[in-house]
């Protein structure tokens, strides 16, 4: 099988390097990828928003499979022409990566699912949002209406902050907050069948302790030993498979992959969000323990075939992934310096994903990126993984480089 993936992130060097393990995969392409990605992967340069170069690419190579990794291609309707070119692709249409592209739009299809989710109003003026700030009160929760790259949400005990962000986008989604620690639910789905992944957690806050400003995730851990028994059956039967069902009643069937953000409350299992791709850092992760050969579940999911698919196997052990940022991220990341220590990290237990990369003139790696790399491990147990994803970490060298120190670690006691 000859796959395509599009992107040039963490979540695609995580995606490439699954399928570079895949004995079906014999060609593997992504475009544009990164510095890390051109290990297992030969790259293309494309404007990953360009659906038409995107198709071009994929007859030139002959592909088999396009892999469709990041949002924004997605809403841009990057997979639309690879559809109807007859080349099998993963990942929803522009219409269905509305579930992502407009928090409006998810809240809508969630009242038709009858999905457990946070109230809300969505406004469009300051008086519409200083009056649904007012009937939920603090604290304030604060959603772009469009694509944010996960740093468009502002949760605040601050009224003139939760105005000020409201002020600065063109449409936000106001909504009661929710309590409870939160969890990442992947599915791969064909547009009628559901197929569900391991549970994880990610970390969006910048700093330890989930202080400082929100991030597009700085690690993750699975599995989750504190999640209660039946929550991945239960998820499926509440949210996944009625959504799933009612943008196909709708007549806009979700075939790729669907990401539900969760609260677990005091009041049940509500859905903070979805997104229509893998999710970043999380991929890394639930990919580290996925044992079963990725390109065929893709593909089965493109072709409409998930039902006769056998049930996933998984390592029984834990994953946890350590995102390494450049200095002055999320607000200014600072780029272009080299990044020493890569090769002494990859062991049979730990290997570095490249986000934020590009190979410099003389072959060194570089960085171009707010997250730069994700540190990612294995273990028996999430303590054991923990500490191989921390050992790897120290041994990297990238100028003014900050990351968390606490990922897992709750978890890990």
């Amino acid at each position: 099988m000859k796959v395509l993936v599009i992107g040039g992130g963490a979540r695609e060097h995580a995606l490439c390097r699954s399928l570079s393990l895949d004995p079906a995969v014999t060609e593997l392409h992504c475009a544009p990828g990164n510095a890390g990605i051109s290990q297992v992967a030969t790259v293309h340069p494309v404007d990953q928003l360009d659906g038409a170069a995107v198709t071009a690419l994929a007859r030139e190579l002959a592909a088999d499979l396009v892999v469709v990794g990041p949002e924004a291609p997605l809403v841009a309707g990057v997979a639309d022409p690879l559809r109807a070119a007859g080349i099998p692709v993963f990942g929803p249409s522009a219409e269905a990566s509305q579930l992502e592209g407009s928090k409006a739009f998810a809240k809508d299809v969630m009242a038709g699912a009858g999905v457990p989710t946070a109230r809300s109003y969505v406004c469009t003026t300051a008086e519409e949002a200083a009056a649904a700030l007012d009937a939920f009160g603090a604290p304030y929760v604060v959603k772009d209406d469009g694509l944010a790259a996960g740093k468009g949400v502002v949760v605040t005990s601050d009224r003139q902050a939760a105005l000020e962000h409201a002020a600065a986008c063109e449409r936000v989604v106001i909504e009661e907050y929710l309590d409870g620690p939160e969890v990442s639910l992947f599915a791969i789905t064909d547009g009628t069948t559901v197929l569900p992944l391991v549970p994880a957690q990610d970390f969006k806050r910048a700093l330890d302790g989930d202080e400082g400003p929100n991030t597009g995730g700085m690690g993750a851990y699975s599995p989750l030993p504190w999640a209660p028994e039946g929550l991945v059956e239960e998820v499926l039967a509440t949210v996944l498979q009625p959504t799933v069902d009612e943008l196909r009643r709708r007549g806009t069937p979700f075939s790729g992959l669907l990401y539900a953000g969760l609260a677990l409350t005091s009041r049940g299992t509500r859905v903070i969000e979805f997104n229509a791709r893998f999710g970043d850092p999380e991929t890394q992760v639930v990919l580290a323990r996925l044992r079963t050969p990725l390109a065929g579940v893709l593909l089965a999911a493109a072709e409409g075939a998930l039902a006769g698919l056998e049930p996933l196997r998984w390592d029984e052990g834990a994953a946890v992934t350590v995102v390494v940022a450049s200095e002055g991220y999320p607000a200014a990341p600072r780029t272009g310096d080299p990044i020493e220590g890569l090769a002494e990290v990859a062991d049979e237990h730990t290997h570095v994903l490249h986000a934020g990369t590009r190979a410099g003139e003389g072959g060194e790696v570089l960085s171009a990126g707010g997250r730069v790399l994700s540190v990612t491990a294995t273990g028996a147990d999430i303590a054991e993984a923990r500490e191989r994803a921390y050992r790897g970490v120290a041994k990297i060298s990238l100028k003014g480089s900050h990351h968390r120190t606490d990922i897992a670690l709750k978890a890990a006691q």
